[in-house]
């Protein structure tokens, strides 16, 4: 696998465009990262004012440069409007393996279908270009929205690790993996199919 932090990556369908977030997306994600406190309650950082998401791009910048994660902004096509980020993390390319996390949309994109176009094409750049043999995910055992929507699309889950991340709010959650090997990613491409994504 030859995944690089250095190449500008764009990856769209015909519902959604996803690019590399800068921080000069600031007023783009304001209006929807400020529409709700509890937005990202199960994060490792808030992002609900504008001194927050600022804080929040620089770090995302910063991983980049440091080859830590990857972050991409989401705009959805269908409602022309930048909808939220999602990223590329704990990738190792020697290990043919990376991470998809670090998502949030905005309160108006949920139940849109949106999550399933991103994680289609990130999926399919993983497996169908990258060469990726496992594709990784994990949440707050609590989210249980994020929880039903890995395993829709066909995330397996490995197990809990307990008390495992601490978030900004003091809590230390109870985190849960979630994988796809690239030997189930076909059958999986097909269930994308049947909801009219990759076809």
């Amino acid at each position: 696998m030859d995944f690089s932090f250095d190449k500008e990556l764009v990856l769209e369908n015909e519902a959604v465009l996803l690019r590399p977030l800068r921080e000069s997306d600031l007023d783009a994600l304001l209006p929807i990262a400020t529409q709700d406190p509890q937005l990202l309650r199960y994060s490792l950082a808030p992002i609900h004012s504008r001194e927050l998401l600022t804080t929040y791009l620089q770090k995302a910048a910063e991983n980049r440069r440091n080859k830590i994660r990857y972050s991409l902004i989401v705009f959805d096509k269908r409602a022309n409007a930048y909808a939220g980020v999602t990223c590329l993390l704990s990738i190792s390319n020697p290990d043919e393996r990376l991470e998809i996390g670090g998502t949030w949309y905005g309160r108006d994109f949920h139940r849109t279908g949106l999550n399933r176009h991103c994680k289609f094409l990130l999926l399919d750049y993983a497996f169908g270009y990258l060469g990726a043999k496992r594709v990784e995910f994990k949440t707050d055992e609590r989210n249980t929205v994020s929880r039903t929507a890995i395993q829709k699309i066909g995330g397996q889950q490995e197990g809990i690790l307990r008390n495992h991340t601490l978030l900004y709010d003091g809590f230390r959650r109870n985190t849960v993996y979630y994988s796809i090997l690239d030997c189930e990613w076909q059958a999986i491409r097909d269930r994308f199919a049947g909801w009219g994504i990759g076809k």
